[in-house]
C-alpha cells in the first residue's frame, strides 16, 4: 500500500519536493554544528530553575511554569535513551541535562553562557556538555517528541566520538527518530536513483548542498544509508563502529576496521540495491501495479459517481422550477379568464316585486291602454277592463 501512494505522490507531483525550500529534518533544532558550542559551563544553575527531576542517566530542571511538561519528561525519557542503545550498541558515559523552559525568553535563559540559541532554534544541544534545552511549548507539539530524539542524537554522537562525519551525523538522527521512513525521503532518492544523481557519501563528510532538491536528497540518502548500515552488521557492528572512532582515528579507518569493509565498498554495495528499493522495478514486480490499477478505477468510479449524482440533482432541480412556473402561469391564466368573462356578462335588470299593490295596478292600467289601442272603440264599454277614472266636474 505505501508503493501505491508513493506511486501516485511521483506521478502527480514529481518536482513538488524541488519546488520547496527543505532546510532538514528538524529545521527548528540546532546543535554543535551550528557553532553554538559554548566555552564553558556555568557552575551555578540559572536563577529561573526552580526544581529538578531525576532518572538513573538523566537530570531534569525546570522553571514554575515547565513544572508539568518536566513531570511528564521523567517518565518517557529513559526509553528515549535505550532507543539509540539499540541502534548503536553503545550508550554514551554520564548524566545528560535537560532543561525545560517556556516560551521564547525563559529558553533562552536557560542557554549556556556564549552559546545563545539562534532565533529559528526552539531546540539545542550542547553536546561536548551533554545539555539539552527544550522549549515545553514545542514538545507539546506533534513534532515534540521529534525534535527531543534529534538533539539527543547529537549529544550520544558528541559523547561516543569526536569525528563523525556529517551525513553519518544526520543519517543516524533521523533513524532514531524515525523521519527516515517518509514519503518524501522516497521521493527524494526514486528520483536520484532514476536520473542517476545519488551522491557520493566523500562528498557530504564536511559540505552540504546548497540547492533545496539536493539538501533533500542529502538528507534522505544519509538516513538510507545508515539504515542499511545497522541493518547489515547490527548493534554489535556499529558498536564496534562507535568504539572505533571514539580512539581518535579518523572515520574512514575506524570504519574499515569495524564492518571489515572500506566506506567505498559499502556504498557500491549499498548503490546496487537502490533500484530495487527506490526504482520502478518494486512498483512493476508486485502487486503493487494491481492494486494501483484497482485503485485508479475506485477513484475514477467514484468521481464519476459524484458527478452524476451531482448532475440528477441539478436537474430535478430544474425540473421542479419548470413546474412551479408552469403552475403559477396556468394559475394567472385561469384568474384572468375568470376576470375577463365577469367584465362581459351584462348586469340583468332586478325582478319586479308583484307584491306591492301599487306596482299591480300600474302594471294593469298600462296593459289595458295598450290593448284599448290596437282593437278599437268597441272595448270602451267593455265591462271587463279597468274602470275609468271619473272625469273632473266643471263647476
Amino acid at each position: 500500500m505505501r508503493h501505491l501512494l508513493l506511486l501516485l505522490t511521483l506521478l502527480l507531483s514529481p518536482l513538488a519536493g524541488a519546488q520547496e525550500e527543505y532546510l532538514g529534518p528538524t529545521p527548528q533544532a540546532g546543535h554543535a554544528n551550528g557553532g553554538v558550542e559554548p566555552a564553558m559551563v556555568p557552575a551555578a544553575r540559572p536563577e529561573l530553575v526552580v526544581g529538578e527531576l531525576t532518572t538513573p542517566r538523566f537530570r531534569i530542571l525546570y522553571t514554575a511554569r515547565s513544572e508539568g511538561a518536566a513531570r511528564q519528561l521523567a517518565t518517557t525519557i529513559e526509553s528515549v535513551r535505550d532507543t539509540f542503545v539499540g541502534v548503536l550498541g553503545r550508550d554514551w558515559p554520564g548524566v545528560t541535562e535537560l532543561r525545560v523552559g517556556v516560551n521564547r525568553e525563559e529558553f533562552e535563559a536557560l542557554a549556556l553562557p556564549g552559546g545563545a540559541p539562534p532565533g529559528w532554534a526552539v531546540a539545542l544541544a550542547y553536546p561536548e556538555h551533554r545539555i539539552v534545552l527544550l522549549n515545553a511549548l514545542t514538545m507539546a507539539g506533534p513534532e515534540g517528541q521529534v525534535t527531543l530524539r534529534h538533539e539527543m542524537a547529537h549529544v550520544a554522537l558528541g559523547q561516543l566520538g569526536k569525528r563523525w562525519p556529517r551525513w553519518f551525523q544526520e543519517g543516524f538522527a533521523q533513524n532514531v527518530t524515525g523521519e527516515n521512513f517518509s514519503m518524501t525521503h522516497y521521493s527524494a532518492l526514486f528520483h536520484a536513483v532514476t536520473q542517476e544523481k545519488v551522491f557520493h557519501f566523500e562528498h557530504l563528510s564536511e559540505d552540504w548542498p546548497d540547492l533545496p532538491s539536493d539538501v533533500e536528497l542529502a538528507y534522505a540518502q544519509s538516513a538510507a544509508f545508515v539504515a542499511w548500515l545497522a541493518a547489515r552488521h547490527g548493534p554489535e557492528g556499529m558498536g564496534r563502529l562507535v568504539d572505533e572512532v571514539s580512539t581518535g582515528q579518523p572515520f574512514e579507518q575506524a570504519f574499515g576496521k569495524a564492518f571489515h569493509a572500506s566506506l567505498l565498498v559499502e556504498e557500491l554495495d549499498w548503490r546496487e540495491g537502490l533500484a530495487a528499493r527506490y526504482g520502478w522495478l518494486p512498483l512493476t514486480t508486485s502487486t503493487s501495479l494491481v492494486w494501483l490499477g484497482a485503485t485508479g478505477l475506485v477513484l475514477a468510479a467514484y468521481v464519476r459517481r459524484r458527478k452524476q449524482k451531482a448532475e440528477n440533482l441539478a436537474e430535478m432541480e430544474e425540473q421542479e422550477a419548470a413546474e412551479d412556473a408552469a403552475m403559477r402561469a396556468a394559475f394567472e391564466a385561469e384568474l384572468a379568464q375568470q376576470r375577463q368573462q365577469q367584465e362581459l356578462v351584462p348586469l340583468s335588470p332586478p325582478p319586479a316585486d308583484e307584491g306591492t299593490p301599487e306596482t299591480a295596478d300600474t302594471a294593469a292600467t298600462t296593459e289595458w291602454y295598450e290593448s284599448s289601442a290596437s282593437h278599437g272603440p268597441e272595448f270602451e264599454d267593455d265591462e271587463e277592463g279597468p274602470p275609468r277614472p271619473s272625469k273632473p266636474t266643471v263647476h
